[in-house]
């Protein structure tokens, strides 16, 4: 993966079922899965299954630099209840030579354009590691809001680390023409 590519030669573009080992790669690269939910170490394949599924309610991006894929994020459904349909959850994860570049921030953006002016979504959730200050700021930057801290919420090389969780509501709600 080329760092010295310019941030501006990233393409970011829907993934595809074909893209999911790379996109495994990235989640589950050191670096990257501390700031996630994974387990470094893991086979590349043990992702493969859910990374390749299609779902018509998610958005699931990939930024891919030099023909690599060095960013996924995206918006995904939080359950089958009708009550929650207007809900996402964003997930994220930029491989480290990208990180504080501005590509997490390009894609959450594009994520956002897809939410407020496309699919409907009222409400957007995510959870932070406490310690992950940068990911809070930019999340901040970006319209959301702390809305609790869970204690011990995972471990991580060797401790429990708490969690934020917060939310970004959509700040112009579409409404009917008249």
């Amino acid at each position: 993966m080329d760092a010295a590519r310019p941030i501006e030669d990233v393409v970011i573009r829907a993934a595809e079922p074909a893209d999911a080992a790379g996109m495994s790669a990235v989640i589950g690269r050191l670096g990257t899965v501390e700031g996630t939910l994974q387990i470094p170490d893991m086979p590349v394949a043990s992702r493969i299954d859910h990374l390749q599924k299609i779902e018509p309610r998610d958005c699931k991006l990939v930024a891919v630099a030099g023909g690599d894929i060095v960013g996924v994020a995206g918006l995904h459904s939080v359950g089958m209840s009708l009550r929650r349909q207007h809900v996402r959850s964003l997930g994220i994860g930029i491989a480290t030579e990208w990180q504080g570049r501005g590509l997490g921030r390009r894609m959450i953006e594009r994520l956002l354009d897809w939410a407020d002016n496309w699919a409907g979504v009222l409400r957007i959730e995510l959870h932070v590691h406490a310690g992950n200050a940068r990911a809070k700021r930019l999340y901040e930057s970006l319209g959301f809001v702390e809305e609790g801290r869970h204690r011990g919420y995972a471990i991580t090389a060797g401790h429990y680390e708490d969690s934020f969780s917060m939310a970004r509501l959509h700040p112009n709600p579409p409404q009917i023409q008249k």
